[in-house]
């Protein structure tokens, strides 16, 4: 049953026009301890109070002065279209009937003379149409509200994710990721095919999504997977999607990543460590477009960038016969190779710095940089895990920092603080170096990146932002290590 009162805890309130006081009274008699009760003798009356109080039900004579009682309630549907209507009527012309239903499209009519409990009867049922249509409006607008906030939450999350994948978000000016970031560039706006290769750490997911984000196909998804972190059956499902029942566990059916990523692009993270039936639908995909899920009769279109990425030597994998070498040069349409970080040191400053104040940031810490010292040994370690090392490093440093403002020897791990082997190139070959070598390869490095700096910028304040230290550390750096001042500036 219906309750009596509306959301906001008032009566119901229901609205009788009837030029005939007698009836108006005995409807008013009959409703008014259930409900609030407005009365009116012709139909402008009826439609001023209308005007000014939310009525849910409105009882209108068939016959009224000035108009009948049809025209009465379409100027009601005007002003209030979700009240319902009910008509009294002493006649039995069925025209008017069918008028009133299509015109002034009236819940039920009521007979005179009336039973007082039908009557009661028909307003109570009348009035749970009316919850129910409110209440399912009100929700209507709740749930479009909520998708327009959804709608633009997502707007604002996909241009955060432009914006932190935007190629000029990524680190470096050394001359070996300057090579890698102008053939990004270049195939940004091409729907080639990747094959990104670099040691783990050097950031392959990070150039795959720069480059999806710079594409024309960035409205679209991008999607990733490591095809080494799950066994074969796992990975084809993950991949291709399967039919439910197609193996134990499969309850219902589930599209694959191809198809989430239908107008976007996918991302094949350690595409070395796939098997040989697994390449071979790889090469299905690359070259018809086309998946099969798991169980499956029927193939499906999908239009998908695919970029691929390897930490280990495919060409060798080809020649030793463990990796397809049709599906090689399938994917290495471009091909992109990632330095690792020791072979672009001068780029660690800078990388150290963004870090640095990434982390303090996100930990609400106050350190403004690093010591010299510290600098020498970042620069110089060899950091065989590369960025992802270096940042890791550097969130270490600031979790465990306290109040301190400055990053000094102590704080770094062990293995960075200790005796940091140069790359072949500065150390003259794997073999360990003492102190006093270490300390001239350190300062030569040091000297060539801030003569290239200010080669590259005109100027020491330039200079300095070009390798993240403040000026004031540069010009004592420069006097340290013995260097003219180029008079630059």
């Amino acid at each position: 049953m219906v309750s009596p009162v509306d959301a906001s805890g008032s009566p119901y309130a229901i609205l009788i026009v009837d030029d005939e006081e007698g009836i108006r009274e005995s409807l008013e008699l009959t409703l008014c301890d259930d409900y609030r009760v407005f009365t009116a003798r012709n139909a402008q009356e009826g439609l001023a109070i209308i005007e000014r109080e939310k009525i849910a039900l409105v009882i209108a004579d068939q016959v009224l002065p000035g108009m009948t009682g049809v025209e009465f309630l379409e100027k009601v549907i005007e002003r209030n279209p979700s009240a319902i209507r009910m008509m009294l009527t002493g006649y039995a012309d069925v025209a008017s009937i069918m008028r009133a239903v299509n015109e002034g499209r009236i819940y039920r009519y009521i007979p005179k003379p009336w039973e007082p409990e039908e009557l009661r009867v028909n307003v109570r049922r009348a009035l749970e149409s009316y919850s129910l249509t409110t209440e399912n409006a009100s929700l209507a607008a709740a749930l479009r509200d909520a998708n327009e906030r959804l709608r633009q939450e997502n707007l604002y999350l996909r241009r955060e994710v432009q914006r932190r994948y935007a190629f000029e978000n990524l680190i470096g000016s050394s001359p070996a990721i300057q090579r890698v970031f102008e053939v990004m560039e270049k195939v940004a706006g091409t729907d080639a095919t990747v094959l990104l290769s670099g040691e783990t750490g050097t950031g392959k997911d990070l150039v795959a999504r720069a480059i999806h984000y710079a594409g024309a196909r960035k409205s679209g998804r991008f999607v990733a997977q490591n095809c080494g972190a799950l066994p074969d059956t796992l990975l084809e499902s993950e991949l291709f999607g399967h039919k439910r029942g197609s193996f134990t566990g499969a309850h219902e059916d589930k599209k694959g990543l191809f198809e989430l990523a239908h107008n976007g692009t996918i991302f094949l993270d350690e595409i070395g460590e796939t098997n040989p039936g697994m390449q071979v639908r790889l090469l299905r995909v690359l070259q018809d477009g086309e998946v099969r899920p798991l169980g499956a009769s029927d193939v499906r279109k999908v239009d998908v960038r695919v970029i691929a990425a390897t930490n280990r030597d495919l060409r060798k994998l080809v020649q030793e016969g463990a990796f397809r070498e049709d599906l090689y040069y399938r994917l290495r349409v471009v091909e992109i190779t990632i330095p690792p970080l020791r072979e672009r040191r001068e780029d660690i400053p800078v990388l150290a710095h963004h870090f640095l104040e990434d982390a303090s940031k996100r930990m609400n810490r106050g350190i403004k940089g690093f010591t010299n010292a510290v600098m020498d040994r970042l620069v110089a370690h060899q950091w065989s895990g590369n960025v992802r090392e270096l940042q890791n490093e550097i969130e270490r440093i600031v979790a465990l920092a306290g109040d301190a403002d400055t990053i000094t020897v102590d704080m770094l791990s062990e293995h960075v603080r200790g005796r940091p082997a140069l790359d072949d190139a500065s150390a003259g070959g794997a073999e360990a170096v003492d102190l006093a070598d270490m300390n001239l390869a350190v300062d030569d490095l040091k000297r060539k990146l801030i003569r290239q700096a200010l080669e590259e910028t005109g100027s020491k304040s330039k200079a300095s932002e070009k390798l993240g230290i403040p000026r004031q550390s540069l010009q004592k750096m420069m006097k340290r290590l013995g260097m003219k001042d180029p008079g630059a500036e």
